[in-house]
């Protein structure tokens, strides 16, 4: 039986695999688990995106909350790191938000935090799936009466949120020109409500969300139309956000596009420049480029490096109390600010850093050397298939072969997806058109592989 939890969270296609049976199951369980019924009434909040099933994975998981006996505060559509911070500024027990991050809108999840704001540790999702495996509705002692859970609206959570960024950003943006892409998802009024508060010159896109166009072609993981937005209207540069805005990416205005390592790399130099930057060191992924290797041996900065997913970046920033860190793909955690990646959270430090160095983010960007790298996905039939050849023979071989060829000048790393039926390859090295052919290699093998375990 595969495990409930994936990198982040229980996602799957919504009333498919993601149901409203599962949201209630989902809700009844982190009511126990992650409350404590000794400071009186649980309360959870619940946060959401645009895509059109929220409503019924709300309602549902908003139900299982208050049949175990626990308030359910309903933020309304809020970015992912926005419920984080909400939990502790209501003084919550834990929250929920109802996301896919950067899929398509058939998709949906649930992500689930504890009463710190952070994101769970295994151990804990364990016992909560092992709750939601077990249940057996004739088995359970509900509550009843007044001890009935009350479901709240607190749709003002979105405001006290862009307040807060506003507070701790200190930026005046007067003659800055910004363009923004907000995936037609939660963020797309804070973000350009809150650029434009602080004086900036906003263009916005991605800001018409209709439950299906979350993440169709826009956003962070479709950055085509900010490109041409910002060298259309010859903007200073441009922040495209993922479904949740948990992370982003920005786009500089000959149109480069500066992905989380670069940002990450900004933002470093800044801050140990400041000498605030703690013991010196960078928290990032297998996933990061090689380039930031040669960033930090250059400017001695240690580079600590984590599997994949923003939360092991959490988790050992957390055992070393380091206060930056990151993923490639623009999740980027200040944890002086917050417990999670957050995506408006980071452009903002990124132009108050620019600010600071009197710099264009084309001349900052220079500061780090982008590898020639190429991320290719191979869709495979099923979770099993994955796990089946992940752990084929013949695809580490492949690997090790194409490694050896490589040598100190590349690297190769294939890893099964978290969140999806995908086996992605990734490969460093110094001729493009070679590490493309090896890539391309290793999806063939994949695809014979996975064609191979459907015959068998």
């Amino acid at each position: 039986m595969s495990r409930l939890f994936g990198t982040d969270g229980v996602r799957g296609v919504a009333n498919k695999d993601l149901t409203p049976d599962l949201a209630y199951r989902l809700g009844y369980a982190a009511a126990y688990i992650l409350t404590d019924r000794h400071m009186g009434r649980p309360r959870v909040l619940v946060g959401e995106d645009t895509r059109v099933s929220r409503g019924m994975l709300a309602s549902a998981l908003v139900a299982g909350l208050c049949s175990a006996g626990a308030d359910a505060i309903e933020c309304g559509i809020v970015p992912t790191p926005a419920v984080a911070w909400l939990i502790r500024h209501f003084s919550a027990d834990a929250g929920v938000v109802i996301s896919a991050s950067h899929n398509s809108f058939e998709f949906n999840g649930i992500k689930l935090f504890g009463g710190d704001g952070y994101k769970l540790a295994d151990e804990t999702e364990d016992l909560i799936e092992a709750h939601v495996r077990k249940y057996r509705e004739k088995d359970h002692s509900r509550p009843y009466g007044e001890d009935v859970g009350r479901r709240i609206e607190a749709f003002e959570a979105a405001d006290l949120y862009r307040e807060h960024l506003e507070d701790i950003s200190g930026l005046d943006l007067s003659g800055m020109r910004l363009g923004l892409d907000c995936a037609n998802g939660a963020s797309y009024e804070i973000a350009p409500r809150l650029f434009r508060d602080l004086n900036a010159e906003v263009h916005a896109i991605g800001v018409e969300p209709d439950g299906y166009n979350i993440n169709r072609e826009c956003g962070s993981m479709h950055l085509d139309k900010l490109i041409a937005l910002v060298k259309e209207k010859k903007l200073d540069l441009g922040f495209a956000f993922d479904g949740d805005a948990d992370r982003v990416l920005a786009v500089d205005s000959d149109g480069y596009v500066c992905d989380g390592d670069i940002i990450m790399t900004i933002l470093a130099l800044v801050l140990k420049k400041e000498g605030k930057l703690i013991e010196d060191t960078l928290v990032t992924t297998v996933m990061s480029n090689f380039g930031l290797n040669q960033m930090a041996e250059k400017y001695g900065i240690v580079l600590e490096r984590t599997q994949v997913g923003d939360r092991y970046v959490m988790e050992r920033m957390r055992e070393g109390d380091f206060n930056l860190g990151g993923e490639q793909s623009g999740h980027i955690i200040l944890r002086e600010h917050s417990t999670t990646g957050d995506g408006i959270l980071s452009a903002l430090q990124l132009l108050k850093a620019l600010n600071s160095e009197g710099q264009s983010l084309e001349e900052a960007r220079q500061a780090v050397k982008i590898c020639p790298q190429v991320l290719k996905n191979a869709h495979v039939s099923s979770e099993s298939a994955k796990k089946r050849i992940m752990g084929h023979s013949k695809l580490s071989k492949k690997i090790k072969e194409i490694e050896s060829v490589l040598g100190k000048d590349g690297r190769v790393l294939v890893r099964s997806s978290g969140t999806e039926p995908l086996v992605r390859v990734m490969l460093e090295g110094n001729d493009t058109d070679e590490i493309n052919g090896y890539a391309d290699e290793l999806l063939d093998l994949v695809y014979f592989l996975d064609k191979d375990n459907r015959g068998n």
